[in-house]
């Protein structure tokens, strides 16, 4: 009890020490911002600046302010780390409620366990709810007054997609593919594999984004880098930093677009149809 203790109160003060280390920033923030950035020269420090944002619920009664002529309430509560939202053609709202897999060999010894510390400040080392939650607005109040569970015993899972009667889902190490219906509120269908992705036991960016090709032929997905600079070797990052292309007939993928640190979303652009990503 007294170890457990001992060390609760170390990582505590670790991550309170981390949080106030590093450099200041002695630029405004326009200084960086346009086409011809200001940028300081590199500072080496033997710790990064790092500023860690604790996870924190809003307040009871508290909303975001929304524009005028504009009223923000909560669609749906209490889900466990809900990372993507997916609306079907009916209105029901997927959203994946989800967390990074467990990696055995990302930062090993005394680096990785500050990087658990933080992660932990940050609420986010805990265990993946790996499920797709349905949310259904029954009333037409912008209330979610119908949840269902609509898959479950999946691996970190990310980005969804539909094409007609096909549902897909990324997980962290695979694109998967489920049987749906129109109102369907739960698959209890067996999963197919379509695709093996890119993870491992490193697997540092973790989540996998898909949409489908306005034809329905294709599925393009986002795989990011295991690396901020390669500092885990080149092999590690074979297949990754990149958007994969899938044909959906046959399985066969290729390499669409390269050099992408961590494509997250996904989107048309309606007038020209090129692919954008929103990396980071």
């Amino acid at each position: 009890m007294r170890k457990r203790l001992l060390a609760a109160i170390l990582a505590t003060a670790l991550a309170t020490l981390l949080s106030g280390c590093g450099d200041t920033a002695t630029l405004p923030v326009i200084a960086g911002t346009g086409p011809a950035p200001l940028l300081p020269p590199p500072h080496e420090t033997l710790i990064p600046t790092v500023n860690i944002a604790p996870a924190k619920g809003w307040e009871p009664g508290r909303m975001p302010v929304a524009a005028p002529g504009l009223a923000v309430v909560a669609f749906a509560q209490g889900l466990d780390h809900p990372r993507w939202l997916y609306v079907l053609p009916n209105g029901d709202v997927l959203v994946a409620e989800t967390n990074a897999p467990p990696k055995p060999e990302d930062a090993k010894g005394i680096t990785g366990w500050i990087m658990r510390q933080v992660m932990r400040r940050a609420g986010a080392e805990v265990p993946s709810a790996n499920r797709i939650t349905l949310l259904r607005d029954i009333e037409g109040k912008g209330v979610a007054t119908m949840r269902t569970v609509f898959v479950e015993g999946l691996n970190s899972p990310f980005g969804m997609a539909l094409i007609g009667d096909d549902f897909y889902v990324a997980d962290t190490d695979a694109l998967l593919h489920f049987p749906y219906k129109d109102g369907d509120t739960r698959i209890t269908a067996s999963r197919t594999k379509i695709v093996d992705l890119p993870a491992g036991p490193i697997n540092h960016h973790w989540t996998k984004n898909v949409i489908a090709s306005p034809d329905g032929k294709r599925l393009y997905v986002t795989v990011g880098s295991n690396s901020n600079a390669a500092e885990n070797g080149i092999a590690a990052e074979a297949g990754r930093a990149a958007i994969w292309e899938i044909e959906v007939a046959t399985g066969r993928h290729r390499i669409f677009a390269s050099g992408l640190r961590n494509p997250n979303g996904l989107a048309w652009q309606p007038a020209c149809g090129a692919l954008w990503t929103a990396v980071k």
